[in-house]
This record gives structure tokens, sequence and C-alpha cells, in this order.
């Protein structure tokens, strides 16, 4: 009933020691990590958490049969380290298999930390999750679902801590660019999709199952603080707005999701209990389970019974194991030592129904997986398979249809041969000048007084989730590592072809405006996307076709 990191050798994580430089290898890392304060809001722990245990001591002592794998490791040495897991596995007494999950790891992102996503991997590489949405394409996103479900199979990986069916309805919330957006009927159906598209019609052998989250919906986080931290622990649902919230996780049900993740809020100024919902009967068991009829596996996100109690601070750690269990959750994301959940077992504090009935649903999802019948892969297949040649033409269609045009008044695009372009990627108040591609029609140059037309990707940087310190959250670009001045003295020497590429929905008036609107030619959106695939689009080698995955 407990989920926690594991490590490859010489992995370099916070969560995983003895990073020592050497490459990593598909050998275990054997070394615990044991935590005596909160990673996120840095205050003691009640109790020392060991976060990550010596691969051999968590399967033959502790028993663990349910990992999260965070290493961005070639395919094939993810392939052998898999097998090796599962080989000691069946070695113990009954021989049950591992499952082991991961964060998406098929994306180009600005915000790829643990937790979250592993950002661009061995596998073939796709725009944002924002940038998917943008497609406005359901079977091209069930494409994407069923290439990635193939690799993630081929390397050992039957789990996805994903996708997030939350809502951008806050703009300042900075998990956003993991979301598909704000509308919730499309995002609905895009969940679907990539439930069906990982899963298919049914659990099976040739699935991955996914772990849909952040049940009932995170992007309502007051003033758009992430309930990680303490100051962030209030969700308000402004407009009384909880049941558009609610449709992408039906829709994930209705397709069969495996699991559902909730988040760590306390739901404010609605008919729930105000305590967080890994604690919240009412809204796991009682919306979730019976109103919505999910019959999967509950899995808790990452410590809430040690870092993010929220509401139930008062409780000892047996009594939030307690109330967390009579509220519905099957399994523990965090911890790797049972100690505590075993204490709370065998001192009667709990009916035994309950663990009982959360076995059932954890090896129920294994038998249908196939992972008894056979849980090793092809080591050679899966080096072959993992981002070959035409999972990523596929891949390199979605980044193009990712872009999204919005200004195109003057005509300036798409651009004509021959013209001149200074083409510079601007990035945490840095640029670097593009020189590269000579099959195109136009020409670069490596000064804008060179040019006929300046083309300038704005990547803007908002504070990251787990640097935050509560203050308020602020998307103007000077506040997300732009600077302004250099952006409106450079757009005012040609006209300017402005590329913002967007993990929240930005404020730009600080450099788009009624005085310098004259400057920009033109005006694209990109979401997490390939060099290439803009300049595809600015040069008419492809037509944009993409909308905003939010307003």
């Amino acid at each position: 009933m407990l989920i926690s990191s594991t490590g490859l050798k010489n992995e370099r994580s916070f969560r995983v020691p003895g990073g020592s430089g050497e490459p990593i290898t598909s050998d275990f890392n054997e070394e615990d990590l044991v935590q005596t304060d909160n990673m996120f809001t840095h205050k003691p722990l009640p109790v020392p958490m060991m976060t990550v245990a010596g691969t051999t001591k968590a399967v033959t002592q502790f028993h663990l049969r349910h990992f999260i794998l965070r290493a961005n490791a070639s395919a094939g040495t993810i392939a052998e380290w898999s097998n090796k897991l599962q080989e000691l596995c069946e070695s113990q007494p009954l021989g049950i298999p591992a499952i082991v999950a991961s964060n998406p790891r098929n994306h180009i992102t600005a915000s790829a930390s643990l937790g979250t996503s592993v950002g661009e991997t061995d596998f073939s590489v796709w725009p944002g999750e924002l940038g998917l949405s943008a497609m406005r394409d359901l079977e091209l996103t069930r494409e994407f679902a069923d290439i990635a479900r193939q690799e993630w199979k081929a390397v050992g990986l039957r789990k996805g801590y994903m996708y997030m069916a939350d809502l951008s309805t806050e703009p300042r919330w900075q998990r956003i660019d993991g979301t598909f957006g704000e509308n919730a009927e499309w995002v609905s159906k895009m969940i679907r999709e990539i439930v069906l598209g990982f899963q298919g019609e049914k659990l099976s052998p040739e699935s991955v199952a996914l772990t849909t989250k952040h049940f009932p919906g995170g992007g309502a986080g007051k003033e758009g603080q992430d309930p990680h931290f303490e100051w962030g622990k209030y969700e308000v649902f402004p407009g009384d707005k909880i049941e558009d919230n609610l449709l992408p996780f039906i829709a994930a049900i209705e397709a069969g999701t495996s699991a559902i993740m909730p988040y760590y809020s306390i739901p404010v100024g609605t008919q729930y209990e105000e305590i967080a919902y890994a604690y919240n009967k009412s809204v796991i068991h009682e919306l979730l389970r019976v109103r919505l009829g999910f019959r999967g596996i509950i899995n808790s996100d990452t410590g809430p019974i040690e870092m993010m109690p929220w509401g139930a601070e008062n409780l000892s750690v047996t009594e939030r194991y307690k109330k967390s269990l009579e509220a519905g959750v099957n399994l523990y994301s965090g911890t790797a030592d049972p100690a505590m959940l075993l204490e709370t077992v065998r001192s009667g504090m709990v009916n035994i129904a309950l663990i009982d009935s959360s076995v059932v649903r954890l090896l129920k999802e294994k038998f249908v997986l196939g992972l008894f019948e056979n849980p090793y892969v092809d080591e050679n297949a899966a080096e072959q398979i993992a981002g070959n040649e035409k999972f990523q033409e596929k891949a390199n269609l979605a980044h193009r249809k990712s872009i999204v045009l919005l200004r195109n008044e003057s005509g300036s695009l798409p651009l004509k041969p021959a013209t001149k372009v200074y083409f510079e990627l601007y990035a945490k108040r840095s640029g670097s000048v593009f020189m590269g591609r000579t099959d195109l029609p136009v020409t670069f140059v490596d000064k804008p007084e060179r040019a006929d037309i300046i083309l300038l990707w704005i990547k803007p940087m908002a504070q990251p989730l787990f640097e935050t310190t509560g203050a308020p959250l602020d998307i103007r670009l000077s506040k997300c590592s732009v600077d302004v001045g250099y952006i409106n003295r450079l757009a005012s020497k040609k006209p300017t072809i402005l590329v913002m590429n967007y993990t929240n929905p930005w404020v730009i008036d600080e450099i788009y405006n009624e005085k310098t609107i004259r400057n920009y030619a033109g005006v694209l959106a990109t979401f997490g996307t390939t060099t290439d695939a803009l300049l595809d689009v600015v040069t008419g080698k492809f037509n944009p076709t993409g909308k905003m995955p939010f307003s």
C-alpha cells in the first residue's frame, strides 16, 4: 500500500543519494534517504521520513512492490534495470511483481522537475501538454498516447503518474503547463483520448495504467498558490465552479482510468469537509466512489501523511493513516518505510476490511496488466522502439500543429523568400542568435541591423514551483525573467515577429501595447516546441492551425 521513489546506481537527484559523478547504470541504488525536514516547507517533520529505501531492502525487508522511477536514463538502461527489479521480486515468497510508475517523459517543458515531469528523454519528443491541447486534433492526441504507451511498455514502465485533468482556471498557478487548458468540455475530450491511448478500451497486458490527477481539480488554488506549501493549502473554486472541475475526471472514469490521485488542498466554500482531500471522506468516498462511481485505485499524492497533512496537523501519524484509510486512500505515495502504517493496522485502529479491499485493487491491476504472467521486457527491442523515426515523425507533426497564429494583419507571414531574418531565442534574461538551417528560403543574419525582419521567440520563466516563498505570484513579463526594456529596444529596430512561449497566460502589455504594437508584424504562440517546427510555420512550409488552450 506504499509507492515510493526508487533509483538507479549513480542517479543524481536530490531524492536518491550516492550520485558519484559516474554514469547512471542499470544496477540498483542501495542507499536509503531519510529526511528530518519537509523538503518543501523546510519545517521539521513529525517523524523522520524515509523517502527512498535501498532497492534490495525495499523489496526483501519492506516488501514494497510499487515504485516511482524519476531517472532520465537511456531506454536500454531502464529496461535492464526493470528486468533486474522483476527478477529480485520473483525470487521472493509469493513472487509478486513490481509495478513501476513515472511522471510524463515525452514532452518539451520549461519546468521539468522531480514530481512533475521528467522532460525530454530517449522517448519520442512531443509538445508540452498545452501544446497537445492547442493542436485541436483528438485523433493525433490518441496517436500520441498510443505511441508513448508502446515506448513506456517496452522499457518496463507500466504505470503513469499522469495526466493532469486539472483546469487552468487560476492563471498564476505554476503547474498550468501540465494541464490541457481551461475549457472543461475540451479538457474532458483530451483526457478521454489520453486514457484510451495509454490503456486501450480496457486495461490489458498491452496497457500502461494511468493515474489521473489531481482530484477534484487542482487549478483553483487561492491566489494561484500551490498546496505543496502551507500558504497554498486552500482551494476556493471561484464562481462556485467545482462541478466544472469534475467534468474531466468524469471523462477519465468513463474511459476507464486505472487510478485517481487527490491533491493536497482544503476545499473552501463548498459542501465538502474543510480538510485535505486525502483525509476527506466526503470528497474521495462520497463524491468520487459513490456519486461518480469510480472503482479503481485512489493513490495519494506524495507525502500527505508526513509533509502536507493540511487540516490534520493535530493528529498523530497513526491517526492520520486511520482517517485517510477511512476516507478511501488505497495507495500512499512518499514514504518507503511501512512501519507507521503497519502500526496503525496492528493496533486495531482501522477495520482490516479497508486493508483487504486496497490490496485486492492493487493486485488486480497487476494481474490485468499481465505482470504476474510476464513482467520482463526485451532489452534490445526497447532501444529500437523508444524514440524511433516513425514515432518522431508523428511527434514532429504535432509540434507544427501546436503553434498558434495570433496576429498577422500586415500579411508578413509567411516570410517571403530571400527575407533577411535576425532570429533571437530569448530565455532567462539572455538571448541566443540562431544561424542554422540552410534549407529554408530565407537568410539568417547575426545582427538586427542587417535584417529585414526580427523573429523574436521569448520564453518567460515564472518562479519555479518548488522555489516559492508564499509571496504573491506575478505573471507580468518583467517578473518572469524578461528584460522588457531590452525587448522594446530590439523590437523598435526592425519589424518584429513576436513569438511567446506560454507556460502561463502571460501578461504581455509591457512589450505589446498601444505604443509598441506598430513594431510587431505578427504574433504567434508556442507551448514547448522545437525550433524547426517554428521555422517551418513562419516560412510557410506548414500552415498554422493551432488554437489557444486558454484565454
